[in-house]
Formats: C-alpha cells, sequence, structure tokens
C-alpha cells in the first residue's frame, strides 16, 4: 500500500471541503470548525478511535454472518466510520436520530445490544432495536423517506417547545429523490430544528455522484434557504464539528441545517453487490489510503495518546463484541407469526382484528388435514 501521506489523485473530490484533521494524520489549524472541538483532548479523541475501531469489526462480522447464510443481507458502512461515529457523538442523547440501512454506527454509539445489529437483517423483526430506548427511529429501506419523517418530528419539537432536534442520515444517491427535496422545502419553510447530514460516499449503487450533479451537494441546500457546509467525512473531528455548529443552529430557532461529508464506501453497496463491476481497483486503493481509522491512529500515535497496549485492547473489545453478536445472532428464535400485529397500532382496533384473523386462516391453509 502507498504511504498515506501521499497526494490523493481524487483530491478534486474534496475541493472546498473543511479539513481539521488531513489525510496523514496532521491537525490543520484556522478552520471555521476549529471553536467546535476544542474539547475533545486525547482521552476523546482515543474514544472516538475505539468507537470506530469496534464498528468496523461489527460490520466485518456482519458480512461474515451473511455469508455463511445466518442474515439475509447486510449493508457494509467500512470507509463510513467517521462520519457516523464523529456525528453522532457531536449530538445529545435524547436528539431523534432517522437513517437510512447504512448508520449501523448510530445503533452501536447510543448503546445498541448485540442482537440490535442483526436481528432485522436475519427477518426476526420489523426494527432491530427499540425507538424509544435508543431515540433513533427503525432503519428506512425506501430510499430518502427518512428525511420526511425526521422533519415531521422536528416540526413536533417546535410544536411543543422542546430542546431536541432531529437528524436525518441519508446518501448521496438520496438528494435525488423527490422525498428529500420535499423534507428540504418544508424543513426551510416552517424553520423547524431538523439537520441533514449527506454522506456522500461518491456511489449510488453502481451511479457515480458526478452523473447526479454537477455541483457539489452541499450547494443544493442553498435553493432551499438551508445554511450548509462540506467537510471531509473521513477526518472524525471535521465531522465532530460539523454537526456541533449544524445542531445549534438547528437548537437555536435558526431552522435547519445541512451537512455534506465527503467519504468512500470501500464495501460493496450491499452484500448483494459487486462493486468490481463499476469501480475500479485503482480508485479503491486511493481512498484506501484516506481510511478514517488509519488518520486518526497516525494522529493519535503522534501526539503520545494511543500505546500499544491500549490498541490492543481497543481490538480485543471489538472482538468480544463480535462474538456476543454472533452467538446472538445464531441464537435468536423465530416469533410467531401471528405476532406480526402486536406492534402495529399503541391499541387493538376491529380492522387490525379481521386482518389478523384473515392472515391467521391463510396459514392455517398449509397444515395438514386430518386422517378421515
Amino acid at each position: 500500500m502507498a504511504p498515506l501521506h501521499e497526494a490523493h489523485p481524487y483530491d478534486h473530490v474534496l475541493e472546498d471541503c473543511e479539513v481539521l484533521l488531513d489525510a496523514a494524520g496532521a491537525r490543520v489549524a484556522g478552520s471555521r470548525l476549529d471553536s467546535y472541538v476544542e474539547e475533545l483532548d486525547g482521552d476523546r479523541l482515543r474514544g472516538l478511535y475505539r468507537d470506530m475501531s469496534i464498528l468496523r469489526r461489527i460490520d466485518t462480522e456482519g458480512v461474515s454472518l451473511q455469508r455463511q447464510g445466518q442474515l439475509g443481507l447486510w449493508p457494509p458502512c467500512r470507509g463510513q466510520e467517521a462520519a457516523q461515529i464523529g456525528t453522532v457523538r457531536a449530538l445529545r442523547d435524547d436528539d431523534f436520530l432517522f437513517t437510512s440501512y447504512r448508520e449501523l454506527g448510530l445503533v452501536y454509539a447510543r448503546g445498541g445490544a448485540p442482537g440490535d445489529f442483526v436481528r432485522m437483517w436475519r427477518g426476526e423483526s420489523g426494527s432491530g432495536h427499540d425507538p424509544a430506548e435508543l431515540s433513533i427511529a427503525p432503519m428506512q429501506i425506501v430510499i430518502g423517506a427518512q428525511t420526511l419523517h425526521a422533519v415531521g418530528y422536528a416540526l413536533g419539537i417546535s410544536i411543543d417547545g422542546g430542546e431536541q432536534i432531529s437528524a436525518a442520515y441519508f446518501g448521496d444517491g438520496a438528494t435525488s429523490e423527490g422525498d428529500v427535496n420535499e423534507a428540504l422545502v418544508f424543513a426551510a419553510s416552517y424553520e423547524v430544528p431538523a439537520v441533514f447530514m449527506c454522506q456522500n460516499n461518491q456511489w449510488a449503487i453502481s451511479e457515480p455522484v458526478a452523473l447526479q450533479s454537477k455541483y457539489s451537494l452541499a450547494q443544493r441546500a442553498a435553493g432551499f434557504g438551508v445554511p450548509s457546509i462540506r467537510i471531509d467525512g473521513n477526518d472524525v473531528l471535521a465531522c465532530f464539528a460539523a454537526m456541533r455548529w449544524a445542531a445549534d443552529h438547528a437548537r437555536s430557532g435558526r431552522g435547519p441545517a445541512f451537512i455534506e461529508a465527503v467519504t468512500y464506501r470501500l464495501g460493496p453497496h450491499t452484500t448483494a453487490d459487486d462493486p468490481t463491476r463499476y469501480r475500479s481497483a485503482d480508485e479503491l486503493e486511493a481512498w484506501t489510503r484516506r481510511d478514517p481509522l488509519l488518520r486518526l491512529e497516525t494522529h493519535l500515535r503522534e501526539i503520545d495518546a494511543l500505546d500499544d497496549d491500549q490498541h490492543r485492547q481497543i481490538l480485543a473489545d471489538g472482538e468480544q463484541l463480535a462474538m456476543d453478536m454472533r452467538a446472538a445472532c445464531i441464537s435468536m428464535e423465530t416469533p410467531p407469526p401471528l405476532s406480526l400485529f402486536d406492534h402495529v397500532y399503541a391499541e387493538p382496533h376491529r380492522e387490525l382484528a379481521r386482518q389478523r384473523d384473515a392472515y391467521a386462516a391463510y396459514l392455517s391453509s398449509f397444515e395438514p388435514e386430518d386422517d378421515q
């Protein structure tokens, strides 16, 4: 592998991005975001590195479980750890998050149990976690739909006079969907306390972001009257700082804010995808040299905030959580089919009972008839 500090062939993609920690792990001063990371001392930075390392190990285990037939599908987040961990650690625990299917890091950072990472992908539940417990809505498969949900929730916060904000996480491909644009219109018009967090990982499945927009995605926000910022999404400091800026803006009553975190999906879109069909090995190698974990590890070692013993412990913690996740996955029991109706509505009603009875009759049609 080429040195971490070597020039990046795709540097043009990162034009106009705010950077606090460059690809070589060196602190870059003079950004308008500097004041938002003053509290991040060596211990806090090592904590972010631990989160990112464990997230990567969870992700690797998820891929393995799917390949072994234990999961139906898995959407890898390798390469996007800084964009997820950096931003979620900048939020309050009661800020409500609305995500797509790739934001595994948010579930981990909010204290998700080992089984929460795999339950939905195993097909045992409509949501892998308890939304009320983690303040994270169920993962949204419909591209971009969660932005509308986030804006609706934020409007409720405004009506109730609360101090929370909502945050919608989505990819670059979602910005081409009507839902995202409609959410931005609504959010700006009603000045709701919402943050739009776009992880621009360069590929909407097999379509490059350059085919979707000739300009940066952050510039689109201006058309809706929403202030925005464009950051290096592999720089965890910039991600933390940008979310602090956006959250402060939204929480202050000034309306929504938009973040474009320029990052890269190092793995496939999902385990059903073959990225070698649409991107080159050279491109993958170039972005691998911008690995967010390597960048932060280099910085931590340079400031004497990470030694070999601490590094080994972090890796061991990741291995333990991966083992717990595997054990939880394999030991899961499939709930009875009619439990599908248990948590649809807060209270039962006649139409729900009718549907339940109809489904029960359908299931019974597969049972063998008694011998006459």
